[in-house]
């Protein structure tokens, strides 16, 4: 959760506990004051407020005080009646509940959770039916203490923490720890007025099945992590780790580069007849679907060129035209494995930054003189249900708005998967008063342009998936030609039902769907997001034919994963929780299991090796469908249907045999040399394979005494091939020797051929001067999560960064000493001014020899 960890929200914390107790001081100072001075209209307004105030006596614990949104969270003094303390888990839900809450409610936050298992030992007693051992969190002592304090004088504690198994555990140890006889668990979907209401209102007690949950998926992850990380760092190489559903995906990753690697690509032909109708031009394109009436595979150049001149002098006629209407229905609205995809797809965000903003949205952001507003449902969600309310206002919405004939009879019903929990509702707007044109100044206030997107995209699927269907005119017509039989197909938007809202843009499904069928070869593929229509034909109309066209191609591997499709096959397979997967994908990328190029996954060498060790060794635990079962038994045990203890030793004792089979049998790569028949040309003596930080590498059998090492591949027969060390003309600053390319953790780097002797090394210019401090010059760099980005060499004295590669060449408009290549999915690559208030651009073809992907850059 992106609160949970970070120090600054503890510091913003003390920071607001800090306020309302010198606001506290201040205010009674001034009421001493104005008790001396008793004016008239300050007792008519305090009895104004008495009266309007419903507060319960003390000791009636069975009634609350009204909520008051307008009042001030110090206006009624403690000890004047009821106190209630309601903890959060992060400072920005609490500021924003604050305005929900009357006189007598403190909110404060736990900033997530304040007990753990310690990192120092595995902290579960496994001979004691699993008996974990928790610990408060180091750095949680003094939020504890302060919440501790604060429930010594409340009447009762409401345990506000996120309505999901990991909130329930925060709240079990925060009750703990406060040891309230009368602290309770409040539940809600949204940060609204009626839901923090209703919630007080209905407390309830802590949900002990949904603990043990959690606490099962806990001690599983020690179990896993604490055992099996350590082998690896004896090894492999210290810093790895694994884990039950992170070696998982990593698994899925390197599986798939393997299937890249072993496919053999198979050349195929298409033919299509470019023809013009009875009416003449403009000319249609049509494909070859059928030849003596049985599908047809043009397999190689010989068959494809003996039809082409079979069908030169043919006759093209109509045999059959198909009208129909096609319908392309809304999409459900989200559930936090959909807005991970979708906000990849559309917006280009990793599934952390979608969460991270997301959860923004959620707690609340400042909106004017209506302060901190939570615009968004709870974001961790498998269901895609939605409220009667929420469905009911939609509708009157759409009616109004859009009219009549976008709305359908009924209300639109979608189904969750089975194996969803349903314990929230769809992620959707908290209200539809706060549309996206509306809340955007206040976006740009903040300079969170990302945010708004993502809220822009969330409030319009919701919107859409309760309009009425887009509407196609699809027409298909087959084309007689001697024995051979070709298809014309041709869509038109006859209504745009759901899309006027949500874009004509494919959802993952719709994508997957569309990629299916191509792959089988269905007819009418393309579906009804095929643009362009046919022209008016008819059964026996003649038809031109202008030119006959054929084209080879090869058949491609399986794409590598990209952040969309990685969590669309995670979440296909059960593996893990929706929620887990923004965390999944950092950690695999900062342990440098895999590394993105080009927003695509491919497995470094380290994740090839350590995959290899773990699937080998841990062939069950490493199983896609024993990681799915294991999901589906955690929520046995929040149902009350398996008990939690019953579920570990059931895991454990075959886990604990292959762990001590794997400590005895595992390589030990670390210490690991294979010899080769290569000999050194530095000392003679021949080289062995070590592996390292950056992988498999060739190094002399001599050393200490010899440090020579290499870089090596393996060509097609499996033979190792040296890679020769790039050579530059420079000469080094100390001893003259020719600087040479090397690589390293952060991209590459000129270092001296006469390494170790001379270690002198420096950044790779790109040819610009750095624009900030005028004295450097800008180099290729790779940040510690292995993206590119262009820095200042003169680091850390200047701290210029730039994305985007910066061009050696002024901007035209503005005189801005650089200007920036840039790439984006929907225009591809150009060139543009970094400065924001100048705004010139231009395609990327008329800068001569530039790459057209940044993710092409040699650092790659």
């Amino acid at each position: 959760m992106a609160t949970r960890t970070k120090k600054k929200a503890e510091e913003t914390e003390a920071t607001e506990e800090k306020a309302p107790r010198e606001a506290t001081g201040r205010t009674a100072a001034k009421k001493k004051t104005a008790a001396k001075k008793k004016p008239a209209a300050k007792k008519a307004a305090a009895k104004k407020t008495a009266a309007r105030r419903r507060t319960t006596k003390k000791g009636d614990d069975d009634s609350l005080p009204a909520v008051d949104a307008d009042a001030e969270e110090e206006a009624t003094p403690r000890g004047k009646g009821p106190h209630y303390l309601v903890v959060v888990e992060s400072p920005a839900k609490a500021k924003t509940i604050k305005k929900y809450l009357g006189s007598g409610y403190t909110v404060k936050a736990s900033v997530g959770h304040v007990k753990d298992l310690p990192k120092s030992k595995i902290g579960v007693d496994v001979e004691h039916d699993f008996q974990p051992e928790y610990e408060v969190i180091k750095g949680k002592e003094k939020v504890l203490n302060e919440l501790k304090k604060m429930a010594k004088s409340a009447d009762k504690v409401f345990l506000a923490t996120d309505p999901d198994r990991e909130g329930e555990a925060i709240a079990w140890h925060i009750k703990e720890e406060l040891a309230h006889p009368d602290a309770m668990r409040v539940t809600f979907n949204e940060i609204t007025k009626k839901a923090i209401q209703e919630a007080i209102a209905q407390p309830r007690e802590l949900n002990q099945d949904n603990y043990d949950s959690q606490q099962t998926r806990r001690i599983l992850d020690r179990l896993v992590g604490y055992q099996i990380s350590p082998l690896l760092w004896q090894k492999i190489r210290r810093g790895l780790s694994a884990g039950r559903v992170q070696s998982v995906a990593v698994r899925l990753i390197v599986e798939r580069e393997a299937e890249i690697k072993a496919f053999v690509p198979v050349e195929y032909w298409t033919l299509d007849a470019l023809l013009e109708g009875p009416s003449g031009p403009p000319p249609f394109k049509a494909k070859l679907s059928k030849v003596d009436g049985k599908k047809v595979e043009l397999k190689d150049r010989a068959i494809t060129e003996g039809l082409v001149n079979e069908l030169k002098d043919a006759a093209f006629s109509v045999s059959k035209v198909d009208r129909r209407e096609r319908r392309r229905n809304a999409p459900a609205p989200f559930i936090t494995s959909k807005l991970q995809q979708e906000a990849a797809n559309r917006l280009s965000f990793t599934a952390k930054k979608t969460m991270t903003l997301a959860q923004k949205l959620y707690e609340g952001v400042p909106l004017g003189e209506e302060g901190q507003t939570a615009l968004i449902t709870y974001m961790r969600t498998d269901s895609t249900r939605l409220s009667d309310d929420a469905v009911k206002q939609v509708r009157e919405m759409i009616g109004s708005k859009y009219g009549a004939e976008y709305l359908p009879e009924e209300a639109v019903v979608y189904k969750s998967r089975k194996s969803a929990q349903d314990a929230h509702e769809a992620i959707r707007p908290t209200s539809l008063e706060y549309p996206p044109e509306r809340v955007r100044p206040f976006f740009d206030a903040m300079d969170e342009q990302d945010m708004f997107r993502l809220y822009e995209l969330i409030y319009n699927r919701f919107v859409a998936c309760q309009m009425k269907p887009a509407v196609y005119d699809q027409t298909s017509a087959d084309i007689a030609a001697g024995r051979a039989t070709f298809r014309a197909s041709g869509s038109t938007l006859k209504f745009p039902g759901y899309l006027a809202v949500y874009g004509a843009g494919l959802t993952p499904e719709e994508e997957s769907e569309k990629e299916k069928a191509k792959a089988a070869g269905e007819e009418g593929a393309d579906g009804a997001d095929a643009v362009g229509d046919l022209p008016l034909l008819n059964d026996n109309d003649k038809l031109g034919l202008q030119k006959i066209l054929h084209e080879q191609h090869f058949t491609q591997p399986p794409p590598r994963f990209s952040e969309a499709t990685l969590v669309k096959e995670l979440e296909e397979k059960g593996i893990g929780r929706p929620s887990t997967y923004a965390a999944i994908l950092s950690t695999i990328q900062d342990k440098k299991y895999v590394e993105k190029l080009e927003s695509r996954f491919r497995p470094t060498d380290l994740g090839q090796m350590t995959n290899e060790m773990l699937v080998k060794h841990f062939p069950h635990e490493l199983d896609v469908t024993f990681t799915a079962t294991m999901e589906e038994k955690l929520d046995q045990i929040s149902e009350g249907e398996a008990k939690w203890v019953s579920v570990l030793r059931d895991f454990y004792g075959p886990f604990k045999d292959t762990l001590e089979k794997a400590k005895a049998e595992m390589r030990d790569v670390k210490r690991e040399e294979i010899k080769t028949d290569i000999a050194c040309e530095k000392c003679g003596n021949h080289f062995v394979i070590k592996f390292g930080k950056m992988g498999h590498f060739l190094a002399c059998s001599n050393y200490p005494d010899c440090k020579n090492t290499k870089d090596f591949k393996r060509d097609a027969e499996g033979k190792i091939v040296i890679v020769e060390e790039e050579t530059t003309d420079e000469l080094c600053e100390k001893c003259t020797k020719p600087m040479v390319i090397k690589r390293g953790r952060f991209g590459r780097f000129m270092a001296c051929s006469g390494y170790p002797d001379c270690k002198t090394s420096k950044p790779i210019s790109i040819g610009v001067g750095c624009p900030e401090c005028k004295q450097g010059y800008l180099t290729e760099r790779r940040s510690g999560r292995g993206k590119i980005f262009f820095g200042c060499n003169r680091y850390p004295d200047c701290r210029f960064a730039a994305w985007d590669r910066p061009l050696a060449e002024a901007c035209p408009d503005c005189a801005s000493p650089y200007l920036l290549q840039k790439f984006s999915k929907r225009d591809g690559a150009f060139v543009a001014c970094p400065n924001k208030e100048c705004g010139y651009r231009r395609e990327v073809a008329e800068q001569a020899g530039a790459p057209t992907d940044p993710g092409t850059s040699s650092a790659a």
